[in-house]
């Protein structure tokens, strides 16, 4: 598929992508042009694809006709025109080991881009890096979603589900199976009182919600030395479920927390030789494995010994693939929350160990703003036993993701502390309007949530539930100083609309998540509306128990200046299909 290259403007713009969702398109795409052309609507193509957007970032380094407009850019202006009307296939967010891969397909390809530098030395290397920066994570979505989220099951997909429904896996009482959990500018000031300014620069209109939060190193390490101990103890799989694509520099260090504790050993032991190497424990055990080639045979021998040992000595690991070897710790990007979870969920709270076969398992999640929804759903499960899709309700969601709200958005406002002291966030006018006290390699995010966009989402939750009689929960929690400031908001903006009959309620994310889980058992559908990362992880939790899938969910982005993006497909799953497709020669892409 390439790029339009017709000086037509399309009526609807089809994107380009990667792994499955592209191969799909050799399918999709013509059946959509088949449907439009009698009616002369033009389909345009934009190229979003991990490989299309390093090309379109490096023109320097690529013969002219090598090079690629910058797809992305212009889609982000396309997306605030009133008449924006884009189909968005999944496309890939990219991890480091992603990224390297591609930019090593690409170079083999004749393409003389860069390597990615993740160590720079000097100021080319620092502007390389700051470059492939911007692709890194979820680049694209931020940028796309430029409105609130309409997700839910079509009612022919939840008919078929109950007539047909999808295996699920058997939940007993007994199960171990558990979730452990634990224009402004940002300014890091030290010990001393240097100040160092870490963002500048950031637009803050009225209305808007900001807040700020850190996450202690000493606690992260204390808490999961705890839970590795606590996993061999209970003779369950020990497994760590983050967002490592989307939180793409919160995460990765989490994740290197992870693997520099679970082989702690080998850390003390080897460290040195690990940093000459150039190995981030950030990027996983997968890439220390290929660097270990690099050493001489007799130490790439006793630190593949130890490392072994390490294993046997630790409790069990969560497997990707078990057939060939390849752990939770091995690539950050390859155990993404809002996939894993659910998936263990409707298998009985079981998952794949290194023997192949299914086991109860410590599900670990470091960052506990929003664990309480797994862990309620897990325990709901055991009192219970597992859901019957013919039988079950619907969860459609609302969720609030315009304009890089909360979380999500919190990537360019992410910093790991220097050293000890405070990060600051202080007005044009030079007052501290928020501060927290960090020692060195503390994670520290300020999210911002702009008020257009919440006054937005609260008017598409009322219109959804007019539309649909359905009670209709805010999942925010008054405890919680964001959610606490977004439940006053919603309070005065509903106000506005006609909520005559409605049932509309505000509870916790745990309190909601019980509430939903027994009006879907008993058949009764329940509409959430939720923040950006519940709603990543509802419309993969729900859809997967009640369908089998997300792939099948009707998700349309009713963009805020007019027009609409409409998603289609489940990216998770994507590489393993594209990896079934080369081994057994068929494409599964149910989407």
């Amino acid at each position: 598929m390439t790029s339009e290259s017709s000086n037509a403007r399309p009526d609807i713009i089809y994107t380009k992508v990667d792994e499955a969702p592209e191969l799909a398109s050799g399918s999709l795409l013509p059946i959509i042009r088949a449907f439009t052309e009698p009616a002369n609507i033009i389909i345009g193509t934009k190229d979003i694809s991990l490989g299309g957007r390093i090309l379109a970032h490096f023109p320097k380094y690529l013969t002219e006709d090598q090079i690629q407009p910058d797809d992305l850019n212009e889609l982000s202006d396309i997306v605030k025109r009133p008449d924006a009307n884009v189909i968005k296939l999944p496309n890939i967010s990219a991890s480091v080991p992603q990224l390297n891969a591609a930019i090593n397909e690409l170079q083999n390809q004749g393409y003389e881009i860069p390597d990615y530098v993740e160590h720079p030395q000097n100021q080319e290397q620092e502007e390389i890096k700051s470059t492939y920066g911007n692709i890194l994570g979820s680049a694209v979505n931020p940028v796309l979603r430029e409105g609130n989220s309409d997700r839910r099951a079509p009612k022919a997909v939840k008919e078929y589900a109950k007539k047909n429904p999808h295996s699920m896996g058997t939940w007993i009482s007994e199960s171990k199976t558990h979730v452990s959990v634990g224009a402004a500018r940002i300014e890091f000031v030290g010990v001393n009182g240097d100040r160092k300014i870490l963002k500048a620069d950031i637009s803050l209109g009225e209305g808007d919600v900001i807040d700020a939060t850190m996450m202690s190193k000493k606690a992260l390490r204390d808490f999961l030395e705890v839970q590795i101990k606590e996993a061999k103890d209970q003779d369950v799989l020990f497994s760590v479920h983050l967002k490592a694509t989307m939180m793409k520099v919160s995460d990765p260090i989490i994740f290197g927390h992870v693997v520099s504790v679970f082989f702690k050993k080998i850390v003390d032991k080897h460290g040195k030789t690990l940093k000459e190497t150039g190995i981030d424990l950030n990027n996983g055990m997968g890439q220390l494995s290929e660097k270990l080639e690099l050493l001489p045979s007799d130490k790439k021998k006793e630190i593949a010994e130890d490392i072994e040992d390490c294993i046997k000595e630790q409790p069990a690991l969560y497997m990707v693939n078990a057939d060939k070897g390849v752990t939770n710790l091995d690539v950050p990007s390859d155990v993404i929350i809002d996939a894993s979870l659910p998936a263990l969920i409707r298998a009985g709270g079981k998952a794949w160990g290194p023997d192949g076969q299914l086991a109860d398992t410590k599900c670990v999640i470091p960052d506990s703003s929003y664990a309480a929804i797994y862990d309620e759903t897990i325990k709901f499960c055991k009192e219970h036993g597992a859901f019957d899709p013919a039988e079950m309700g619907s969860v459609p969601n609302v969720g609030l993701m315009a304009q890089k709200a909360e979380e999500y958005g919190s990537h360019p406002q992410t910093f790991e502390a220097p050293d000890p002291g405070s990060i600051q966030i202080v007005d044009a006018a030079g007052e501290i309007l928020l501060i927290n006290k960090v020692e060195e390699g503390d994670i520290w995010r300020m999210c911002i949530t702009r008020d257009q966009a919440i006054r937005n989402w609260v008017k598409l939750a009322v219109q959804r539930a007019n539309a649909t009689n359905t009670p209709t929960i805010f999942w925010l929690d008054i405890d919680r100083s964001h959610d606490a400031e977004l439940i006053k908001k919603v309070r005065r903006y509903i106000s506005s609309h006609n909520t005559d009959g409605l049932d509309i309620k505000t509870m916790s994310p745990r309190d909601a998540t019980r509430f939903t889980l027994e009006r879907i058992k008993r058949g009764a559908d329940t509409i959430s509306v939720t923040g950006n990362v519940l709603r990543d992880y509802l419309t993969d939790l729900f859809p997967i128990l009640e369908v089998g899938t997300s792939a099948k969910m009707l998700s349309i982005v009713p963009l805020m200046n007019g027009g609409g993006l409409f998603e289609t497909g489940a990216g998770g799953s994507a590489p393993k299909h594209v990896k079934q497709l080369i081994e057994e020669g068929h494409l599964r892409w149910d989407s």
